[in-house]
């Protein structure tokens, strides 16, 4: 059986859901003129969508890139950049707080070039524990969605600004949703292209693929490399040598980081006890479980749930555009 698909949904589900926090943010941006301002570094993936006009991104430290309209681009470490009209520009432009939202520039003048539109979007993430997968994504993705391989991205940018009018019953729901889509979607395209890192090269081996699949299903199992190497239908020393390989680690050193990785997230999400939690994960205690997770992150488990409240509430209350919390666009700079 091919592992190649639902490994990959799986992956890309995961690798998500253990880092983010709180609600996703959205916003439509309406420009034109001359305008460009600066979006500090901050913890989390954003992203931006053109729905009309261009406008030219400018990731620190990188090569400038041109958004056109049915373009998507997502920034998956939260890199600080520029947004402008030009691919250059003299001077420091004005900095926005990634807590705040842009607005529409009001300088326009009747001569100024087509409106530009786009949707700005949010993510906020604990990257602390990346999951290798996200880890290994570049600074600036940025996809074409005009391409018919991209269309699954490009119908989830339509329902999103279709729902932004904030008018239509439920839209409040339906945006954090559409949103968690999104970029599933946007990882998910950028992987075929992904042609030289680890991931494809893990999908690739029918072993490693194998393995994964079974640790992942069901971390909280009484795995042995034995019984690993029994499910991927290899001999021990096989399965070693070609996971560790690939991956970088031993397969049982590997579940024990996936297992404190769903820990943490139970910790953050949950009010599940620790023994609870122990058992969900694979552990026979939770004193076994709080040495393990305070020998790997350095912290006890109370401690890192006490952290995690308020990491999630700082993202939660993220202000919102209320039209005094906002700082606009530069025009004419």
């Amino acid at each position: 059986m091919d592992a190649r698909p639902s490994t990959l949904e799986a992956w890309t589900s995961e690798a998500i859901s253990v880092v983010q926090l709180g609600h996703p943010d959205i916003q439509r941006v309406r420009t034109s003129g001359r305008r460009h301002t600066l979006l500090l570094p901050y913890d989390g993936a954003g992203f931006y969508a053109m729905v009309a006009g261009t406008s030219w991104l400018i990731p620190d430290g990188g090569t400038p890139t041109l958004l056109r309209a049915g373009d998507v681009v997502l920034l998956p470490h939260g890199t600080g950049h520029v947004i402008s009209d030009r691919p250059s520009h003299t001077g420091r432009p004005p900095a926005l707080s990634p807590t705040r939202r842009l607005m529409t520039a009001e300088s326009a003048k009747e001569d100024d070039p087509e409106e530009t539109v786009l949707l700005c979007g949010k993510y906020w993430l604990d990257c602390s524990r990346l999951h290798p997968l996200l880890a290994e994504m570049p600074q600036v993705v940025h996809l074409s969605v005009r391409e018919d391989r991209h269309t699954e991205v490009r119908s989830a940018i339509d329902i999103l600004s279709y729902e932004l009018d904030g008018k239509r019953p439920g839209s409040c729901i339906a945006l954090p949703s559409l949103l968690d889509l999104l970029l599933v979607y946007t990882v998910r395209a950028w992987m075929p292209d992904n042609v030289g890192g680890i991931w494809p090269r893990v999908l690739g081996d029918p072993v490693a693929a194998a393995a994964l699949r079974a640790l992942h299903s069901d971390p909280s199992a009484p795995w042995s490399n034995d019984r690993l190497a029994a499910e991927a239908g290899v001999s021990r020393p096989t399965l070693a040598r070609r996971f560790t390989a690939l991956i970088g680690r031993p397969p049982m050193a590997y579940l024990t980081w996936w297992r404190l990785i769903l820990a943490a997230t139970h910790l953050r999400d949950t009010s599940d006890t620790l023994a609870t939690i122990a058992g969900k994960v694979g552990y026979g205690s939770p004193y076994a479980l709080s040495h393990a997770f305070d020998r790997e992150f350095g912290v006890t488990p109370g401690r890192y749930r006490a952290e995690a409240v308020v990491r999630v509430t700082s993202a939660e209350d993220s202000p919102k555009d209320d039209g005094t919390d906002s700082l606009r666009i530069a025009a004419g700079m």
